[in-house]
């Protein structure tokens, strides 16, 4: 890859990285630790985990440390970790599988329920102020694009080769003199 890539990719680049400060805005988790329960503090892992079980349709099946690993990206190891974290927080349970009793059925608890409520509630309220002055049609519009854009995102997995490629020629030309290998 060279400067041969439209001005706009970068563009859509800085705009995506900022973006994810929507998901941990420090408002948002600073009034998420006000409105827990005493004792209960929240943690933007915590809120990962919620999301993603939320999003599997805990009522619809399984819900399983696994399918939380595959939604959230990570591998199943950090996965199991950050459950057994959301569990001690208060905000997940576990149970045994209706489906497959060698396996756990994760389920939101009542506070694990508000605080996905609240933190969407933010959100959305949040994402609304943002585009106000938006028509109707802008908004529609940026809707379909987005998740168009998100969708295609989730669809492509990165090459590694590729990516430690650009990683390499990125660095400094000291670095990759000392790194290369010697005869």
């Amino acid at each position: 890859m060279g400067t041969d890539i439209d001005p706009s990719v970068a563009e859509i680049e800085q705009a995506a990285f900022q973006l994810r400060r929507l998901w941990a805005k420090p408002q948002l988790l600073r009034r998420l630790r006000e409105n827990c329960e005493p004792g209960r503090g929240i943690q933007l892992s915590n809120l990962m985990v919620i999301y993603a079980i939320a999003k599997q349709g805990e009522d619809r099946g399984d819900v399983t440390v696994g399918a939380v690993a595959e939604l959230l990206e990570i591998d199943p190891s950090t996965a199991s970790r950050l459950v057994g974290h959301a569990i001690d927080a208060g905000f997940v349970s576990r149970q045994a599988s209706p489906v497959d009793a060698r396996r756990a059925h994760l389920q939101l608890t009542d506070a694990g329920r508000r605080i996905q409520h609240r933190a969407d509630e933010f959100r959305r309220h949040f994402i609304a102020r943002l585009v106000a002055d938006w028509t109707p049609a802008e908004r529609s519009e940026f809707a379909r694009l987005l998740r168009r854009f998100s969708e295609a995102a989730a669809g492509v997995s990165i090459d590694e080769a590729e990516a430690g490629r650009l990683l390499e020629a990125a660095a400094p030309a000291a670095d990759r003199t000392e790194e290369a290998p010697r005869r």
